[in-house]
């Protein structure tokens, strides 16, 4: 039988959604500087199955502040793809590794958001759409680095915490 949410379940998953939102619009003035990708991360070791009905409620939202554009076709397989990966390496524990699999992340994001280019426009314009967003990819690819190397021990203790907590 399955499990029927708590209200404190309900609770907590508001949050997770708010804080993916809250950090989302904290940078939007830096291009490619996110914290989304180090909270989903952590949000899928954690959190474990709450973490793809709280991707989709970002990307619902995001779509409703921001308009229904290709972009957020993008978005419906990148941030779930993200989500799943994570708990893939779920025993990771290093910061490093997750530091390195973040900057990767943000490094591929440009690749990944040109598969519906190729569907259609063709191999060249998907192509032509990745090369044209490398610089903003490399950017992506740092700061992802930098901020799941700087944060990811201490958000990982708050998230213990909070997954945990009865």
């Amino acid at each position: 039988m399955k499990k029927r949410w708590s209200a404190r379940d309900v609770a907590v998953t508001g949050v997770m959604i708010a804080a993916l939102e809250a950090v989302k619009h904290a940078l939007a003035f830096l291009p490619n500087v996110e914290l989304v990708t180090l909270l989903v991360i952590l949000y899928a070791l954690y959190f474990k199955n709450r973490v793809l009905p709280v991707v989709a409620a970002f990307i619902l939202l995001e779509g409703l502040w921001y308009g229904f554009g290709l972009w957020w076709v993008m978005y419906a397989y990148i941030w779930p793809l993200l989500a799943l990966l994570a708990r893939l390496f779920r025993k990771q524990e290093s910061r490093w590794f997750w530091s390195v699999f973040s900057g990767a992340f943000g490094l591929a994001f440009g690749a990944l958001c040109s598969l519906p280019y190729f569907f259609l426009g063709g191999p060249r314009t998907a192509f032509a759409w990745w090369v044209a967003g490398i610089p903003y990819d490399i950017i992506h690819c740092v700061s992802n680095f930098i901020l799941c190397l700087v944060l990811f021990v201490p958000l990982r203790a708050c998230m213990r915490r909070a997954a945990h907590w009865d």
